[in-house]
């Protein structure tokens, strides 16, 4: 029994270590005094930041294409997204709320996307920039497997959700399954 209990706690502290790790750093930035996110961040992390409070904002203004939508509801899902943003960074502020408004409403799952917030530099808290070659923000990258098949850098050619639909029909064209 007692041997059960020192079994739990040991488990216990280690799991509170782990999730007491943080995966980033908040700056300020030198230009405007935001906070700049560096490094391994989620959406619940930006949305708990009062100072950024751009993101539900766009997101309650963003009204996604139902067609658009509809496609990404039965077909995103089967690919990983890797994002880089700027928090300080005025395309990120337009862009990464819409994002957000379309995965929400397409159901995707979050354990899929990894978002990275990077500095003016375009450095994240360690090499990912570099393992991803970001110049820009912000960046979503669109995996199949271990293959990446596209990428929206800094703006959208349509809108957010009709540009990952067209990465996505792209990558269904006969001839490019098994490409990668």
């Amino acid at each position: 029994m007692i041997k059960k209990l020192f079994c739990f706690l040991g488990i216990l502290c280690i799991t509170q270590h782990v999730l007491a790790q943080v995966n980033y750093e908040i700056l300020k930035d030198p230009k405007n005094g935001e906070p700049v996110y560096k490094g391994l961040v989620t959406f619940f992390d930006l949305h708990a930041d009062a100072d950024l409070s751009w993101l539900k904002r766009g997101m309650d203004k963003y009204k996604p294409n139902v067609n658009a939508m509809n496609y990404l509801k039965k077909n995103l899902g089967n690919y990983t997204l890797v994002v880089f943003m700027g928090t300080w960074c005025d395309d990120t502020k337009e862009l990464l709320p819409k994002f957000e408004k379309v995965l929400n409403a397409s159901a995707y799952p979050l354990t899929k996307l990894t978002l990275f917030g990077v500095d003016r530099d375009k450095k994240a808290k360690n090499i990912e920039n570099k393992l991803y070659k970001v110049e820009y923000v912000p960046t979503i990258i669109v995996f199949k497997g271990h293959y990446e098949i596209g990428r929206i850098t800094e703006t959208v050619k349509e809108s957010v959700e009709k540009d990952l639909m067209e990465i996505i029909k792209k990558d269904a064209e006969p001839g490019n399954e098994g490409a990668h």
